[in-house]
């Protein structure tokens, strides 16, 4: 079999960087003010305050500039990700910053990776299915292999994305 890695593995996320500044709806400004404000309270460096102050500024008026973007999109991923924002604002919220994230370095990469993703299933389409394993790579990692008559693919399951490990197409 013809062997390839890491297939699809996307680029770290500061090489999504978006161009323009991203725009944010009131819904937006008013659920995640107040979580910014939450992490400058958590900061007691100047040089970190002044960072978050800078954000929140740039969160209030509804335009968050390319350069901080990468810090934004952390603190929806964390508000998102613990529940918070479903929780506190309810359902339309989490929807909202949901198609927020999308648009910031992390959610791009995401992004990516799930194109990947598809694009490597792709290959083993049509092919009878001869196995599914799925393994442990370590803690917070997995590895899932799908082998068909005509294709062997691995994926890798992570925090940052879902990445293809390996596929090998052909005969044996």
């Amino acid at each position: 079999m013809a062997r390839s890695h890491d297939q699809g593995g996307p680029n770290p996320p500061e090489s999504f960087q978006p161009s323009e500044p991203l725009k944010l709806d009131s819904l937006q400004r008013d659920v995640l003010s107040p979580q910014i404000e939450a992490f400058l309270d958590a900061v007691r460096d100047p040089e970190g305050q002044a960072v978050y102050r800078a954000l929140k500024a740039a969160v209030d008026q509804g335009d968050v500039p390319p350069e901080m973007a990468e810090r934004l999109g952390a603190i929806v991923e964390i508000a998102l990700s613990s529940g918070r924002i479903r929780r506190l604002f309810g359902p339309g919220a989490q929807l909202s910053l949901n198609s927020l994230y999308k648009k910031t370095p992390q959610g791009l990469h995401l992004i990516s990776s799930i194109d990947s993703l598809n694009r490597a299933l792709g290959e083993l389409k049509g092919g009878r299915v001869e196995s599914v394993v799925a393994a442990l790579r370590s803690p917070g990692a997995y590895a899932l292999t799908i082998k068909t008559d005509c294709a062997q693919l691995t994926l890798r399951f992570e925090k940052e994305g879902v990445l293809v490990e390996t596929v090998e197409v052909g005969s044996d």
